[in-house]
This record gives structure tokens, C-alpha cells and sequence, in this order.
């Protein structure tokens, strides 16, 4: 039985998230119903991530087996031909070996949040960041984040619904850079709590706001306690980019 990987673009603002649903629509369930679709076997359709809703992907990583070989090609181009008019797109496919795993085989995560970060309203990005008019220090922004990076209990940045066993995270790289009216966060990691990226984002912006200090982002980090994060960024700006293997 092969099994294939497939690299996965989506709009997650009509999704109630990655993970599959019975009473609303997901992104797992949509690609599940094309491979039907297209092969007319019911299969399981493995995610690298498990997004919220709202959350957008530029390189989701799924899994799937079939009874019978495929090529690539064929796959690419038939789920995305009983995809349409969804906002999902399979940017490529590949036959992998019986062992890989889109989730457990994943080594690293990569998230971008974006903020449009300018007075006028978003026209042509909204539902694609979150817009905050005032001007960010996103340098203040940064040097906090340093404070951030390393193996922590992230309990303070945990949603008080996540399902992980543990807080405690490593978390490889937390970067904040200008680019025109945006400001950029990225975080790297093998795997991130829920909500976690979207709760470094809003108490981030309490910094670049001149609301917190990097001495005041360390305090809450060190609290353990989930009272003492800022608000929590929307999910419109975060988009998961790429997931290393």
C-alpha cells in the first residue's frame, strides 16, 4: 500500500481548522473528500499541524495511503481539480517510504505571523493579518523575543484547552523584523503548544507598544500562569510556512 506525501497551501478564514470535524467544515475533511473524490477510497489524511481556525498554511505536509500506485502528478492535479472551489491547493505530491509520518517524522515547524502595522485600514490583506494602527518598536520587539528562546515551561502561553501533555517547549528561534508596513514574527520549533505562537504575538505587541519591557515578557514567562499573558493575537495573521523533516 503506498503512501504519499503532499505539500499543502490553504485560506483558513472559511475552515474551523485543520483538524477534521463532523459539523463543520476542515481543511483534513475537504482534502479527505477529494481523495475519495478522486480515487474513491475513504482514507485518512494525516497533518503535519493542527491549525486553528482562521489560521492560513504557505507549506502544510500531509500524509495518505492508497490501495494501488499513483503518480505524483496524477495526485497533484486531480485533488486540486476536486478541490476547487475551495481555497486549498496541492502544491506537489511525492511517493515516500511506509514509515514517514507527516506529524511524528516532522523535525521542526516554522510559523510566520504577520501585523500590518499602519493607520489605514487593510483592503487587499484583510483576513490575512492583524492590522494595529499604532506604530510598533518592532527592535523592542525583538530583544524581547530573546528572552523567550530556549527549553521553558510555556504554561503563560498555553490556551488553557491545550491537550499537550507537557508545557515545556524548546522553542529554536523567535525573530521580529520590519518589512515596509508589516512587522514579521517567525517562530521555529519542533512543535508548539495551541495558541502559543498567537499568545507570544499579542503579549509582543505589548512591548512594541511601549506597554511591557523584555524585563515584563520574562516576568510573565516565568509566572507559569496563564492570567499573566497579554491578549491573544487573532488568528489571521499566522500562517504556517514550512515543516522540516
Amino acid at each position: 500500500m503506498p503512501r504519499y506525501k503532499i505539500l499543502v497551501e490553504y485560506d483558513g478564514a472559511p475552515f474551523a481548522g485543520w483538524q477534521y470535524q463532523d459539523n463543520a467544515p476542515s481543511v483534513q475533511r475537504t482534502l479527505m473528500q477529494a481523495v475519495e473524490a478522486f480515487t474513491g477510497e475513504k482514507v485518512m489524511v494525516q497533518g503535519a499541524g493542527r491549525t486553528d481556525a482562521g489560521v492560513h498554511a504557505l507549506g502544510q505536509v500531509a500524509h495518505f495511503d492508497l490501495a494501488s500506485e499513483r503518480t505524483p502528478d496524477t495526485i497533484r492535479d486531480a485533488l486540486n481539480a476536486h478541490l476547487r472551489p475551495h481555497p486549498v491547493a496541492v502544491l506537489s505530491a511525492e511517493q515516500v517510504a511506509p514509515d514517514f509520518d507527516a506529524r511524528r517524522s516532522a523535525v521542526r515547524r516554522h510559523y510566520l505571523y504577520r501585523i500590518g502595522n499602519r493607520r489605514p485600514d487593510l483592503a487587499l490583506e484583510r483576513g490575512r493579518a492583524w492590522r494595529v494602527p499604532r506604530r510598533l518598536d518592532d527592535a523592542a520587539m525583538h530583544g524581547a523575543a530573546q528572552r523567550l528562546v530556549g527549553k521553558h515551561d510555556f504554561t503563560t502561553f498555553r490556551s488553557t484547552e491545550c491537550q499537550a501533555k507537557s508545557p515545556v517547549k524548546t522553542l529554536d528561534r523567535l525573530d521580529v523584523s520590519r518589512v515596509a508596513d508589516e512587522v514579521h514574527v517567525s517562530a521555529v520549533a519542533r512543535s508548539f503548544l495551541h495558541n502559543q505562537v498567537r499568545s507570544l504575538v499579542g503579549s509582543l505587541v505589548l512591548v512594541g507598544d511601549g506597554k511591557w519591557s523584555a524585563g515584563d515578557l520574562a516576568a510573565a514567562l516565568a509566572a507559569c500562569d496563564r492570567s499573566a499573558c497579554g491578549p491573544v493575537a487573532p488568528p489571521d495573521g499566522l500562517y504556517l510556512v514550512r515543516v522540516d523533516y
